[in-house]
This record gives structure tokens, sequence and C-alpha cells, in this order.
């Protein structure tokens, strides 16, 4: 997997009904290549970290499909794999492909 872009700023996580507006994150993006250098289209991995608010319980957020809101309007689908804030997303890129 190759780097192609890394996020960092202050959004919004939302999921389940719940929002917390004030999320710090840093946010790495990674796509698979093919032997040819070329993309793997719907193939990549979003990893990082949020810093959650402290008297904020997201036990209950934990594997579940989240948005986060880039302070540039553009959304990431992700899914929080800790309490500690880290975030881990394969699987189809900001827009889904058209094989689904």
């Amino acid at each position: 997997m190759k780097l192609v872009e890394e996020y960092a700023g202050v959004g919004e996580l939302s999921g389940h009904g719940e929002v917390l507006p004030q999320v710090r994150y840093k946010i790495a993006r990674y796509h698979a290549l093919a032997g040819n250098g070329l993309p793997i289209p719907g193939t990549h991995r979003i990893e990082g970290a949020l810093d959650l608010p402290p008297n904020h319980d997201v036990a209950g957020l934990i594997g579940t499909p989240l948005v986060l809101r880039l302070e540039d309007g553009r959304a990431l689908a992700v899914t929080l794999a800790d309490t500690a804030g880290r975030v881990l997303s394969e699987g189809h890129g900001p827009s889904r492909c058209l094989c689904c």
C-alpha cells in the first residue's frame, strides 16, 4: 500500500445518532497498487488517531461505521478501533466504486 494523502485538523465525528463536534484528527489514507503501479479500484486503508473528548464514553462506537467530517468539508467513512481514538478502516474509498 502506498500513502496517497494525509489529513490533520479539527472535524466532526458522527454515527449512531451521536455527534462529537470538536475532534482533532490525524489520518493517513493508503491505496493498493498493482504490479504496474496503477491503483487497484476500491482497495484502500485509512488509519490514524482522533483526540476524543475525555468526558465522552465512546465504547459503544468501537467497531461501528462512523463518518469523520474534515475541515475542508469532505467526509471519510472510518471505524473507531479503541477508546484511545485509534482509527482503522479498510475497503472502499471515500466514494463508492461502480462494482457494488
